[in-house]
């Protein structure tokens, strides 16, 4: 065979493998964009089947799925250089009274952000009971606030299926809060100064009735 006969049928192999290089190319940055839709596209169980929060995977599109067990109970949680401003927020209580965090003014908050789908979010909400059950009063409250759709008849109903008695109903059924508290899933769960400021946040259930748990609020009330 010639020179010119190898170069000729050389050719077409050297096409095929760009091809495929482009294709794999292709297909990469199709699954990075579907990742950062995942992650921050969908907050709400208006973009999910409605089913039962049992049967929901703990890693399903909007929730974060529990971490692994360390030592410190809150080495998750990440602290503010200085605390810093919050957005305005607005949401209901059990008797449909508009609230924003400036109604709380004066109170150490634990702001934690769930919905009846997450399961992530079943599994801690019995430690934040305990916690306000532990710790609450005229200093410092736990505000559970569902971010549910479905609104204040099944976030209640949620609440009584976990035992949680000492967790007060508190609702935002457009689900728009997450998004102006900047969120990128649920459970998350926001320390509060009693002048409404960050002091910082943690993403993920935890166990917040913990001894670690319990020195962060302690700290936080000083």
């Amino acid at each position: 065979m010639s020179d010119k006969d190898e170069t000729s049928s050389a050719a077409p192999k050297s096409s095929n493998a760009g091809g495929k290089s482009l294709g794999i190319l292709a297909l990469f940055a199709l699954i990075g964009f579907g990742a950062v839709y995942v992650t921050l596209g969908r907050h709400d169980n208006a973009a999910i089947p409605e089913k039962a929060s049992e049967e929901v995977n703990a890693d399903a599109p909007g929730t974060t799925a529990a971490r692994p067990a360390s030592g410190d109970k809150m080495a998750a949680f990440v602290h503010k250089k200085s605390p810093a401003a919050l957005p305005e927020i607005t949401f209901n209580d059990a008797d449909g009274n508009t609230l924003t965090l400036a109604d709380f003014k004066g109170k150490t908050i634990l702001l934690n952000l769930w919905a009846t789908w997450c399961a992530p979010c079943r599994e801690e909400m019995p430690a934040l009971d305990r916690l306000q059950k532990e710790l609450g009063g005229e200093k410092f409250e736990v505000v559970a606030l569902s971010l549910d759709r479905k609104g204040a008849e099944a976030s209640k109903k949620f609440l009584d299926e976990t035992k949680a008695t000492s967790l007060k109903l508190y609702v935002d059924a457009s689900a728009k809060q997450g998004t102006v508290l900047k969120i990128v899933g649920m459970p998350t769960t926001i320390l509060i100064d009693k002048e409404g400021q960050e002091l910082g946040r943690l993403s993920g259930p935890a166990e917040w009735d913990s001894p670690d748990a319990k020195k962060l609020i302690e700290a936080a009330l000083r």
